[in-house]
């Protein structure tokens, strides 16, 4: 069943394309990446899948319904995001952060109840930061508040997770917590995770479908088997690319060539 269904979306600013007519749709329960080089649009698409940019044209649907349909709150019951950078700008602790993510569920009040405080114990139970809860923000690793962030947005019990680049900053151990986290998340609570990622070999491993953009404009989706091909990222991508069969299974290893590496008759190519 598709919960998400882009058709001919567009977005400019300032009479520059940003998205230029993007098409996909994404099903329920798929672990879902948005893959591309630097100016390839992948951060602005999240934000028009998240309701936080309004297209320029084109169609958007969540669960069967326009975008434009839902108040911001009942959007907030549906869909959370997790940005690429957070800023730590109060001393909120662990555990008044992660509750946070019950706003869009709260009453009239604005009050938490023992029910939220028990989801929120549960996502940071989820998350492993169950042990961080009375530490500041400020006071957490990259690592850790990356888990935070995680765990708030899965408190908000959404069927759809967006989330920015959350590997960018981190070391690869930090990197495959946060991925296997995230697959986790889909295959025991069918969440639709969306995932923007500049790591070619981790949408290798974790995508179940992968979105190619170059400038604004969908160069292919499919699987990964079908996107990861040489011919289709070097022409995405403008460097050598070299892709073979992982020695962890039948997913695709991206390797980018450097000049050094390449022999005289590829440098003229």
């Amino acid at each position: 069943m598709q919960i998400l269904d882009i058709k001919d979306i567009s977005l400019e600013y300032r009479d520059k394309i940003i998205l230029e007519n993007v098409n996909f749709s994404v099903c329920a329960g798929e672990f879902f990446m948005v893959i591309g080089p630097n100016g390839a649009g992948k951060t602005s698409l999240l934000k028009v899948l998240a309701g936080l940019q309004k297209a320029s044209r084109g169609t958007l649907t969540v669960k069967g319904k326009n975008i434009e349909s839902y108040s911001r709150r009942n959007l907030a019951k549906i869909m959370a995001i997790v940005p690429q950078q957070v800023e730590v700008g109060f001393p909120f602790t662990v555990a008044e952060t992660v509750v946070m993510g019950r706003t869009p569920h709260l009453g009239m009040l604005g009050m938490e109840d023992e029910e939220d405080f028990a989801l929120a114990r549960q996502a940071m139970e989820f998350t492993d930061v169950v042990h961080l809860a009375e530490r500041k923000l400020f006071q957490l690793s990259g690592g850790e508040l990356q888990r935070v962030i995680i765990a708030r947005a899965i408190c908000q019990q959404p069927e759809i997770i967006l989330l920015d680049e959350p590997t960018t900053a981190l070391d690869p151990a930090h990197q495959l917590k946060i991925m296997d986290l995230m697959e986790r998340f889909c295959r025991e609570q069918g969440t639709t995770v969306v995932m923007v990622s500049h790591d070619l070999n981790l949408a290798s491993m974790y995508g179940d479908r992968l979105l190619l953009l170059k400038e604004g404009r969908e160069v292919r989706t499919g699987t990964p088997g079908d996107v990861l091909t040489r011919d289709l990222l070097e022409k995405t991508y403008g460097c050598r690319m070299q892709v073979d069969e992982s020695p962890l299974g039948r997913v695709a290893r991206v390797t980018p060539v450097p000049d050094k590496y390449l022999s005289p008759d590829e440098e003229n190519l």
